[in-house]
């Protein structure tokens, strides 16, 4: 009961962990990820800043609930 109540939950942390991932905007260009010119640092706020919490926060639990079906199986 407990084994299959994980996997679903596991499921759904999964399915919204990629959608946060997929939604969180990023700066076009493979030069902006190295640290080419004309990359400027700008502050996170509002919804951007809710979403990257809440990507930390479910990769937080997908790993955690990863570990602990581990001990139930």
């Amino acid at each position: 009961m407990l084994h299959t109540l994980l996997k679903y939950f596991q499921l759904v942390v999964s399915i919204l962990l990629i959608v946060s991932i997929l939604v969180q905007n990023r700066a076009s260009g493979l030069s902006s990820t190295f640290g080419g010119s004309g990359a400027i640092h700008v502050k996170k706020r509002g919804a951007e800043k809710v979403i990257f919490h809440a990507t930390i926060i479910l990769a937080v639990l997908f790993v955690l609930s990863s570990v602990l079906e581990l001990f139930v199986h």
